[in-house]
């Protein structure tokens, strides 16, 4: 047994990578979930094909599907190609989530941290011969913040 935390967008998967090279032909690579294996419908292909040259079937539990059949195979072309576009909805959907929220002047991204009031604390600090490692403790950043704002002279 493998196993990935990575998502299926994410091509750099160890376990993945590791199945692979230990397959032989008559094994079946068994996964929970299409979408845990690739969200392109042409990598998921293009892996299902070289597994199929292989002699190596396909098997997704949650989707019912299994390439040593007929059936099985146009299922998993069918079952990519919803994979795929249901990944290019969201995708849609984020875009116009954000677009939507831009427009009636909301921002993404967290709050900035230092703000110029706080920087011009931190200058105040500095003066009074605190460190910029007891300042960066004291605002609740990272040291390197403090010398990005405050470098030294």
């Amino acid at each position: 047994m493998f196993e990935d935390t990575a998502s299926g967008k994410n091509a750099r998967r160890p376990g993945l990578k590791r199945a692979l090279r230990r397959l032989k032909p008559g094994d079946v690579l068994v996964v929970w979930k299409l979408d845990r294996l690739g969200r392109s419908v042409r990598d998921l292909i293009t892996l299902v094909s070289e597994l199929q040259a292989r002699g190596v079937n396909f098997r997704s539990l949650t989707d019912s599907i299994d390439t040593s059949t007929a059936a099985g195979r146009f299922f998993f072309h069918v079952m990519s190609a919803l994979v795929e576009m249901e990944r290019e909805l969201i995708v849609e959907r984020t875009r116009a989530g954000l677009v939507a929220a831009r427009e009636q002047g909301r921002i993404g991204g967290r709050r900035r941290v230092m703000t110029t009031e706080v920087v011009e604390r931190c200058r105040r600090m500095l003066g009074t011969g605190a460190t910029r490692q007891q300042i960066a403790d004291v605002i609740g950043v990272d040291v390197k913040t403090i010398y990005k704002y405050l470098p030294a002279t």
